[in-house]
């Protein structure tokens, strides 16, 4: 398993650190347990090779196993529309931030507020920043990364990996969904 320190050094969290998900069934755990999860998929996602495929493809898979909502940030929709899944919606990052901190926002679909936000492929300072915004604004709001990287902002989060320890994780999160 990977280290826990954050991936950008400067990185200070403050008193409150991520979890870190030492196995897939724990995010697995999260995911179930949400009420109304939400999957935001950046940029990055598409130019990612992980083992054989991109990290989009790994994505879709997790959100069509697990029924969830899925923002897409920046250009990542058309790639998404590629692999046959259409995003509930598609906006900036930082925009997505601002409405899972709304207590008030119906989210994407219009079922009601998100509990959980997982992030991944978005920029590390990018997310850092939103994680940051939401662990102080928006307390009821968990989050979750999926990325390699360890981020101490949100509240549970993959630490740092190996690419093979990752697609080894990413590959167990989505076929534990399945079951």
């Amino acid at each position: 398993m990977g280290s826990t320190d954050p991936w950008m050094i400067a990185e200070v969290a403050g008193p409150r650190r991520a979890s870190v998900i030492t196995k897939a069934e724990v995010a697995d755990a999260i995911i179930r347990r949400a009420r109304h999860p939400l999957l935001i998929v950046g940029s990055l996602s598409a130019e990612i090779e992980v083992d054989d495929r991109k990290l989009i493809d790994y994505l879709v898979l997790l959100a069509q196993k697990g029924g969830i909502p899925v923002v897409a940030t920046a250009q990542v929709g058309k790639d998404l529309l590629e692999r046959d899944l259409t995003p509930d919606r598609q906006m900036a990052a930082v925009d997505i931030a601002q409405r899972l901190a709304d207590p008030l926002w119906k989210g994407v679909d219009g079922k009601g507020p998100h509990d959980l936000a997982m992030f991944a492929g978005l920029p590390y300072y990018l997310t850092q920043t939103v994680l940051s915004g939401l662990k102080h604004f928006a307390p009821a709001v968990k989050t979750m990364t999926l990325d390699n990287v360890y981020h101490p902002q949100a509240s549970w989060s993959l630490s740092n990996l190996s690419l093979r320890d990752w697609v080894t994780t990413l590959r167990s999160i989505i076929e534990n969904l399945e079951e």
